[in-house]
């Protein structure tokens, strides 16, 4: 079956923020305020209220889902949506309320492809998705070398990136720790978003355009974050913090080209 006769068939994805989602929402900001002290800054009000639009973070904790979830929702009026690895909808309540919550389950084990025509189709039918471009959790907490997955779903699609820094949260609840430790501050801060298309020189093949693209999102996230998490990108970051850098600035080279925008990591 054809990528587009599959799209057809397929029933309309459900983007309403439900009751049910109201209700997560609240509840996951009451328990991340009483892990920490949570901040939402920058440019929120900037979002596209309507249309495809991707948002790109750095991930460090198993609490910037859960921060990014409860406290963006509200703010945006429109649900996001996530790939998750398919055993998440396995556990307990959680599996329940992810089926519910605008997680969408992905086999790790399937092709890749998969991944890539799900997040397409989110994107397709105007609906906000929510990607990890390092495609797992920091150890330390500094940013990784991202993805070339996100970028090549964004010239795909056409959809406007929206650059996110969250940071402190790695301190709550680090990597390899089974439960939060409470305290300290957590803030999210939010960048303009930008069409890569605008930014490329003309004439750039898709090879290097997948590679740039990647650089600039990766280079406008660290510049939202504190240097102590920019990691591989610090010193283009550093160079640019308002994020005006220029696509062929500090680019970094990603290591798999292929990859699929990333899920959400427990």
């Amino acid at each position: 079956m054809s990528d587009s006769k599959r799209a057809r068939d397929a029933p309309p994805i459900e983007s309403s923020v439900t009751p049910l989602i109201a209700s997560l929402t609240f509840t996951g900001r009451i328990i991340t305020q009483a892990l920490s002290r949570i901040a939402i800054e920058g440019a929120i009000d900037e979002i596209p209220s309507v249309g495809p639009v991707i948002i790109a973070s750095n991930h460090t904790s198993n609490l910037d889902v859960m921060v990014i979830g409860s406290w963006l929702t509200p703010r945006l009026g429109r649900r996001i949506h996530w790939l998750g690895k398919k055993e998440v909808f396995d556990w307990p309540i959680v599996g329940w309320a992810a089926a519910r919550g605008g997680v969408h389950p992905v086999d790790r084990g399937a092709a890749d492809v998969e991944a890539f025509r799900l997040a397409s189709r989110i994107l397709d039918e105007g609906n906000i998705l929510f990607v990890f471009p390092e495609g797992t959790r920091s150890q330390d907490g500094a940013l990784q070398v991202g993805h070339d997955g996100v970028a090549s779903l964004a010239m795909r699609t056409g959809a406007p990136i929206v650059p996110l820094g969250i940071s402190g949260s790695n301190r709550v609840w680090p990597k390899g720790q089974n439960i939060p430790r409470p305290g300290g501050h957590v803030t999210v801060r939010v960048g303009p978003p930008f069409l890569p298309a605008d930014l490329l020189p003309p004439g750039t093949d898709r090879r290097a355009a997948k590679t740039l693209v990647t650089s600039l999102i990766m280079e406008r996230i660290a510049a939202l974050l504190p240097p102590s998490q920019r990691g591989v990108y610090g010193q283009a970051a550093s160079a640019n913090a308002n994020a005006s850098a220029s696509p062929t600035a500090g680019s970094a080279t990603s290591p798999d080209p292929n990859q699929p925008p990333a899920s959400p990591e427990p």
